[in-house]
Order: C-alpha cells, then structure tokens, then sequence
C-alpha cells in the first residue's frame, strides 16, 4: 500500500477545493503593535496586522512581559511536567485564583489552550452527567463540537441564537433530564452576541446546566474585563464560564471557572488536563499581570471600541460590504473563497497589510471573508490607509461592493472535515 499517496491525496484536495492554507512568516515587533516583519521568498518587510486576536495589545504590555521575564529568571522556562508528576507551580495558583475572582466563581481550571479547555471540559462535564443530552448553538466553535463529539452524549443542534427553538427542545427533553446547554457569548466570525439572559431563563425553567465559552469577550467588555456575562450582570447564571489567555489577555491559555464541585470533577477526571504538562510559571505569570491589569483600566477597552467604530465608519463609508456587528469585530464580506485569498495575497504583497482570508469550513460557502480586528493601536491614520488598500483592491479584483445576501447557516454546513481542520478562531 501506498502511505504516502493518501496524505498527497488531501491535499491535493484542499488545493483543488481553493481551501489550502499557507501561514505568513511573521514577527511581531515589541513597542510598535500592530507592526511586523514579514519574511516570503528570500524578502523582509515591515507590515501591519490587521487581523490579529490580541484585541487590546496586552502581549505587548510593559507589566506582562516584564512579569513574564521575573517569572522565567526565577523559575526557569518550563513546568516540568503535568501537575500531577510535578506540582502546581505558584504563578499558576496565583492564575486560576485570578480568573475565579474575574467572574466571581468559586474555583477556576486553567488548561494549555482554548481548544483543551472547551474540548476537555465539556466532554468531561456531559460524561459524569447521567444520560446527559447536550444542547448546542449551530454555530459553536470546533472545539466546542469535538467536546461535544467525544463526551458521546446525545446531542442536539438548536438554530444560532434561537430561543424558541432551544426551549422546544428543552421541553421536550423535560425537567427530569440532564441537560447541557452550550453556547458562546461573542461568536467570532459574525461578531454577534449571544441572548444570554434568555438562554438562562430557559434553564432554568428546564432544570438545565449552563456552558459559555466567552473567549472572545473576557478583557474585552464588563467593567472588569469579565466578559459580556459581566457586562450584563448574568455571570451568577452561569453555571460554566470558559475562557483564553490567548486573546485580550495576551498570552496562552485556556480555562473553565465555576463551582469548586464542577470544577474538581473535571481536574479529577478530564484526560486533557491530567495528562498534559501544565502551562510554564512564565506566561502564568504574565497573563495574571494582565488580568490584574484589566481589571482595574478601562483605558484600553474604549480606544479598542473608538477604532473599532471608526474602522466600521470609514470602510462602510467607501461602499465597502462591511457586515453589521455590534462587537470589536470587522467582517467584510467577499464571497467567493478564490477572491478571498486573493485579496488577502494582494493586500500583503501590494500594500503591506495582512488580514487573513476566512473560508470554508470556518464559514458557510458563499460568505467567505476579510476579518478585520481592531486594536487601541490602529490609529486613524492606519485605518485611513487600510480604506485606501481595501478600494484599490476591491477594484482590481473586481469584487463587489454591495453585500450580497448571506447564505442561511445550517448543521451540515457546520461540520468540520476531517481535512480540514477549522481555524483557532
């Protein structure tokens, strides 16, 4: 048998289906976010980063870098092994005592990413549950589906953001059941939010436990940084509120808060943590320098929203199909995966900007997408220069200005290939 041929086979399929992903060789320069140094055929230039997750430059930020640099000089550079084999490191107490104070739980977990928190926890959470039915928004990421996936639970899918389709569910489910409603607060390829206090009130009417994954708002909003659950007072309804490290808080990382029975079982019993080396003191260090941080400035959350704004202003102003969101996220719509990745290509290689194209399978076929995010440090002048960019190649490209009409999401769309992992998102 040919080994071999099955992964060219692969692919070759990506590449026929225009879905192959090549990454930007690219090196952040400390003290001038969101500037680059990026490296293709033999070349060097300095670019801008138009698309990247540290929301509010906090991977930057003189306290966390030098946390993290005090950390790794007194402590060394790794963990040393699972927590299990060898210990909890300090920083790292220090950490998830941090994070259940920011969402006002009694413990919190922190795992070595987003995709391990969300994968592990839920999985973990829906097993010790008796026959447990898992309800979950059609549009959840892909870590939330493989928790979802490996916890071998019943599940179903309920049309994002539909409550009434979710209470029908629910209520044919019954009270006596056990129940897991998961869901996002900030879905990060529309930037739309999730009803939240909706989605409460029915689980409590159905006797359902509660899981958000608010990793695209911790940092981000809630006068703490707590998320979209504390900027609308529902973080007590909540049973499970799971987050990263890796965005806003400019570091690595992912975590579940919640009460100390929940979060003792899925310590005790959750593969993805007990046998993962824990995260090094270093960035647990840094990332609670963040936090701490965040807490108490609002300063880097209201320039985020200012440029935001004014980035959705100027783009719409030029014609450009800018789609509505009512969060830090800039989606303008191409539609087509081809012109996608062109236009991406273009905008780096003519105009030294970068923004990653989004395709299939991270979004439906039809409303592929330029997804721009804003930072305090995209001044006024950069975002006029991004409008420049996105008209000259709007223009040579020949894509079109006016929105076309989005293709209704539905499940099918929403499965994941097996080739073709969904982006971090």
């Amino acid at each position: 048998m040919n080994y071999q041929r099955f992964f060219e086979d692969a692919i070759d399929q990506l590449h026929a289906e225009r879905r192959y992903r090549v990454f930007a060789d690219l090196e952040r320069i400390a003290g001038r976010f969101p500037r680059a140094v990026w490296r293709a055929n033999g070349r060097t230039e300095e670019i801008t980063v138009w698309c990247s997750n540290d929301y509010l430059g906090m991977g930057q930020h003189p306290d966390v870098i030098a946390a993290m640099q005090q950390a790794a000089g007194g402590m060394g550079s790794g963990a040393g092994g699972t927590r299990n084999i060898s210990g909890t490191n300090h920083p790292l107490v220090e950490l998830e005592d941090e994070l259940a104070g920011l969402h006002g739980k009694e413990a919190g977990l922190v795992f070595t990413s987003g995709f391990v928190s969300n994968e592990a926890s839920i999985s973990t959470i829906a097993r010790l549950l008796p026959n447990c039915l898992i309800i979950s928004d059609e549009l959840n990421h892909a870590s939330m589906i493989e928790g979802v996936r490996r916890s071998g639970a019943e599940k179903k899918i309920f049309r994002h953001n539909d409550v009434a389709h979710l209470e029908s569910i629910l209520q044919a489910a019954g009270r006596e059941r056990a129940k897991l409603v998961v869901f996002e607060s900030v879905y990060s390829m529309d930037g739309d939010i999730a009803p939240i206090a909706a989605i409460a009130d029915l689980a409590e009417k159905y006797n359902a436990m509660t899981y958000i994954d608010e990793v695209h708002a911790v940092g981000m909003y809630g006068p703490h940084g707590g998320g979209i659950t504390e900027r609308e007072g529902l973080a007590d309804r909540i049973d499970i509120i799971e987050g990263t490290l890796a965005k806003a808080f400019g570091t690595l990382g992912g975590y579940i808060t919640g009460k100390r029975s929940v979060i003792d079982a899925v310590r005790s019993y959750a593969p993805g943590f007990i046998f993962t080396t824990a995260l090094p003191p270093a960035i647990a260090a840094a990332a609670t320098a963040a936090i701490r941080h965040l807490k108490t400035s609002q300063a880097e959350r209201d320039a985020q929203q200012r440029q935001a704004a004014a980035t959705k202003k100027v783009l719409a102003e030029a014609g450009l199909p800018v789609m509505e969101t009512p969060t830090h996220i800039v989606p303008v719509l191409v539609g087509d995966p081809e012109l996608c990745k062109m236009a991406s290509d273009r905008l780096l290689g003519v105009h030294g900007i970068y923004i990653q194209p989004i395709n299939y399978p991270t979004v439906p076929r039809g409303t592929e997408r330029l997804r721009i995010t804003p930072t305090p440090f995209h001044s006024d002048q950069l975002i006029v220069e991004l409008q420049a960019a996105l008209v000259e190649t709007w223009n040579a490209l020949g894509i079109p200005y006016k929105a076309k009409e989005q293709t209704p999401v539905t499940r099918t769309e929403r499965v994941i290939p097996l080739v073709a992992p969904a982006s971090g998102g």
